[in-house]
């Protein structure tokens, strides 16, 4: 802005720098203040147009003068600059955007510069097909590249002219004609003004549908989040607990380096004795289940040597099989015959499943049959033999001979 209070700058200087600023921000990506600095000068023009009264919705296209043509986009620049502004409520932003858009299109239908396709488009926009729609797309695709080409046919022809009339002003002074180059230059403006703002229609209908699909997808994850409640508070406290517990194993893993592990204890009765602090797990341990023996006090206790001693300590002995080893000792052996067989049971599948056994196992049956084949033959051609011998050529037949 060069110092200068917006207040005391003109219309057309502001118009012509935010109209600077939507142009970089068009062709490449420009910092927050700048987009910020631009809405604030659309939005100074905007002001100043109304205080002027340039516009009046009783006029067309053809009632404006040239001059103020260009004003007509102030609504369509503040629309697409609001749009880049990166802030927190980003449906707020959507909104503010295609209210812009929106009230471009209707001053433009007002001014009679909208065609009539994209009029009678938004009279159907509810009940409009794919190939509708896309029917739609190329036209509008024509109208912009036909109007880009026009704007570029434009300038090159004002550079033409004006690279002639430089060339003749140094060779002689012109003194007839000079209006006529006015009015050319004139309409040429105006000509280049309404193909710019038939251009911006364009890009206007298709960023109002990008907005309006970008406005749903956010109203649609909104309403989820609504609906799950707390679920980010939740995530937070899953999150802390999983930390504490990965806390937990590092420090676990790391004082498991130092430290050597307990024995597990295999006897519910020293399990329940340091559940209940009567014993410690460091201390030794071994349970050993001793039969129950009810024979005479005298030989009980001692261990029985003779024959004898062992038939008189079995004296008043239960009519029931007593136990010969403890529950626990019995889960352990459950537990290893357990895991003998899972062994026995994998390395039976990796057999099953290796090349070799599988090609084996499908060759064998076809050298059984060779070889019952072989034996069935050759029984076959024995017998024969034999019956050869049993039965010489013509043996049968000497009675029919003559001579027999």
């Amino acid at each position: 802005m060069g110092g200068l209070n917006m207040d005391e700058l003109s219309l057309p200087r502001i118009f012509e720098q935010a109209r600077k600023i939507h142009q970089a921000a068009s062709d490449s990506s420009v910092d927050q203040d700048t987009v910020k600095k631009g809405c604030e000068l659309l939005r100074k023009c905007e002001e100043m147009i109304g205080k002027l009264g340039l516009f009046s919705l009783n006029e067309t296209k053809d009632d404006i003068s040239t001059a103020n043509l260009k004003y007509i986009l102030v609504p369509y620049y503040l629309g697409e600059l609001t749009e880049k502004i990166s802030e927190e409520d980003r449906i707020e932003i959507l909104n503010v955007s295609q209210a812009k858009l929106k009230e471009f299109f209707s001053f433009c239908e007002a001014m009679e510069l909208v065609p009539k396709e994209e009029l009678e488009s938004l009279v159907q926009a509810t009940g409009k097909t794919f190939a509708d729609r896309r029917a739609q797309k190329i036209s509008r695709f024509k109208r912009q590249k036909a109007a880009e080409s026009k704007l570029l046919e434009i300038r090159e022809r004002k550079e033409r002219r004006g690279r002639s009339t430089r060339a003749s002003a140094l060779s002689t002074p012109v003194e007839s004609g000079e209006e006529d180059i006015d009015d050319d230059d004139g309409e040429e403006e105006r000509e280049a003004w309404l193909t710019t703002i038939s251009l911006a229609l364009c890009k206007a209908f298709d960023l109002l549908e990008m907005l309006k699909k970008e406005e749903e997808m956010l109203l649609a994850v909104r309403e989820r989040q609504s609906k799950e409640g707390n679920n980010e508070l939740a995530q937070s406290i899953l999150d802390e607990r999983a930390e504490k517990a990965e806390a937990w194993h590092r420090d676990a893993a790391t004082r498991s380096r130092f430290t050597k592990p307990a024995t597990p204890i295999t006897c519910a009765t020293f399990a329940q004795d340091v559940i209940e602090g009567r014993a410690a797990v460091s201390q030794a341990h071994e349970h050993k289940h001793q039969p129950m023996l009810f024979g005479p006090a005298s030989l009980v206790a001692k261990n029985p040597t003779s024959e004898r001693e062992r038939i008189a300590a079995k004296v008043f002995q239960p009519h029931y099989r007593l136990p010969t080893m403890s529950i626990e000792e019995a889960g352990l052996k459950e537990m290893e015959i357990m895991n003998k067989w899972q062994e026995d049971t994998k390395k039976f599948i990796e057999e099953a499943n290796t090349s070799w056994h599988t090609d084996n196992r499908l060759q064998r049956p076809s050298e059984d049959d060779d070889d019952e084949d072989d034996d069935a033959a050759q029984d076959k051609a024995r017998a024969w033999d034999d019956w050869k011998d049993d039965n010489p050529r013509g043996a049968g037949n000497k009675k029919l001979t003559p001579c027999g």
